[in-house]
This record gives C-alpha cells, structure tokens and sequence, in this order.
C-alpha cells in the first residue's frame, strides 16, 4: 500500500495559501467564522478548499447543519499541514535571518528594563539593527516560535518547551494589600497570614498555580477571586479591596500608590529569564544573551 503523503511519492504542489485556509476551517469547524478569521468571503474560502482537496484528490471537510467536521482524509493531512505551514514560516524567517544578518527584536513584558543589555549590544554591534516590542505574558512563547521577536526578558513560569532560558535574578514576591487592610505596614507575612485571603485567577494554568501558590502544604486551595487578564486589572480589584493579590516589588511599587506591599516569606522567588530560541544560534541572540547577563540586575 502507498502512502499518498509520502514526500518520495510524486505529488501536486501545494499552495501553502490553501494549506493555510483549510487548517483555518478545521480549527473553526465553520466556513463562514473562518472565512471572517481569514477576512475574505465564504464563497471564496469554499472555492479555495476545493481547490486543494482536487490537487490532493481527497475530500477533507464535510458541511452539515451543525457546522463543518473533517473527513477521515482530513484528520490524516490537519497535522501534517499544520507541519508544512510551521516549516515554511522556519524555513522562511531562517533565510531572512541568514539575508539580515544585522537585525534583532527583543521582546520585554510588564515591570522589566531591557535598556541596558539593548544599549551594550548596539554598542558592541554598532552595524546591528536592534529593535524593542512589549509583550504580553502569555504572547512571550508564541512571539518566540513564530520568529516574531529574536529573545524576550520576561518571568517564569510560562512553558520552555523549544525554548533556551536563563535565568538572570530573582526577585522576592509580595502580597499586594489597599492601605488599610488588616496586614498593610507588617513587617512580613507567611502563607498562613493569607490563607483564606482571595486571590485573583488567571487562564494559563501554571502562571494560576505559580500567584496563587497551589498546591498548598496543607491541601487547601487559596479562595478564588475574579479571573482576571490584565495585571492592572488586579491592582484595580486590590484598591477595591476584593482581594489580596501577589506581585513583585518592582511591578507593585510603580503602578499605584493607593496600595501597599508587604513581603511574603518562604515562598519561591520570581524568577526573572532571558529566553531565546532553542536552536538560534546567530551572533547577535549570543551576544544579546551575554549582554542580558550581564547587564540586568536586581534592581538594575
């Protein structure tokens, strides 16, 4: 039996363009939400599709009342295409990379300076084009992968899978409280002292676990509070006194002076990471990741 994907078997070229539709419609299971994702008519989409299932001479998708399902066919060529539609965008940031030899996107999320390992590496490379984006938390790994930023500065915990990261300080985690809460101007607490104080959610499951410090020693969960997307959202529900939340000094300390911090102790720290692809190995990521070292600090 011949496998009709075998890369050694003669085959249509495939239009990526199409490759990328379809996995569109499979990950919406709708033609018309997908064809809104994709911002171009159902109709078009719907011609598109047909077109890559007569190159590949199989039927991927089926339409019912109840949406769009794939077809045995389907299921076989979504994973791979979603391989080919990865590998292409690799194979093509690579090529600019290897064209552009001098260009470098260094990615920061909220509370860190990434100025003065920026300012070294423009001074060591004076012919380098560095460029600085602010991410959002749970963009830091994506922005990575899909090669739109070179390196990111950031805290853990997010997944490192295909990721290089060092870590660069550690930063001692607080409990953010308004100012006149029970525990404001104490010289420490313990996880004893919140242990039925809320605290805020989040989606991502480990950043949950890490600001909520779960699991717990003695099993209890930490009473939810709101779920929440945005840090300035949890300070915002803090100052409303609905919670208590965790932070760091350096983000708490400059976002509102309505709020107080006080140290939480005998916890893990926060650990604050330079994080690069696992397989970039070009100069400039080098020497971003020996200025990062070197240059941000505690406190830097």
């Amino acid at each position: 039996m011949v496998d009709s994907l075998d890369p050694q078997v003669s085959a249509p070229d495939l239009d990526l363009r199409l490759v990328r539709y379809f996995t569109a419609v499979a990950e919406h299971r709708h033609f018309g939400r997908a064809a809104t994702a994709l911002h171009i008519t159902q109709p078009s989409l719907s011609r598109q599709v047909q077109q890559l299932e007569r190159q590949l001479g199989a039927r991927l998708l089926d339409r019912s009342p109840r949406g769009t399902r794939l077809t045995e066919a389907g299921e076989v060529f979504l994973p791979r295409a979603k391989a080919l539609l990865r590998s292409a965008a690799q194979a093509a940031a690579h090529t600019r990379a290897a064209a552009e030899p001098h260009r470098m996107t260094v990615g920061f999320t909220s509370g860190l300076i990434v100025t003065p390992a920026v300012r070294a590496l423009r001074h060591r490379h004076p012919d380098a084009e560095v460029q600085t984006v602010h991410l959002k938390w749970d963009d830091v790994r994506p922005a990575l992968l899909d090669h739109q930023v070179d390196a990111v500065v950031t805290r853990l915990p997010f997944p490192t899978e295909r990721l290089h990261v060092t870590v660069l300080y550690d930063e001692p985690r607080v409990v953010v409280v308004p100012l006149d809460h029970r525990l404001a101007g104490k010289e420490s607490v313990t996880l004893d002292d919140i242990a039925d104080e809320p605290l805020p959610r989040v989606a991502d499951p480990v950043r949950n676990a890490f600001w909520r410090l779960e699991p717990r020693p003695d099993g209890r969960p930490a009473p939810d509070g709101p779920l929440i997307d945005a840090i300035e959202d949890k300070f915002e529900l803090v100052a409303a006194g609905e919670t208590v939340a965790l932070a760091v000094e350096s983000v708490a300390g400059v976002l509102r002076r309505d709020l107080t911090t006080v140290p939480l102790v005998g916890v893990e720290p926060s650990h604050v990471v330079v994080a690069t692809r696992a397989d970039d190995r070009g100069r400039l990521v080098t020497a971003f990741r020996g200025a990062a070292r070197e240059h941000l600090t505690a406190g830097g």
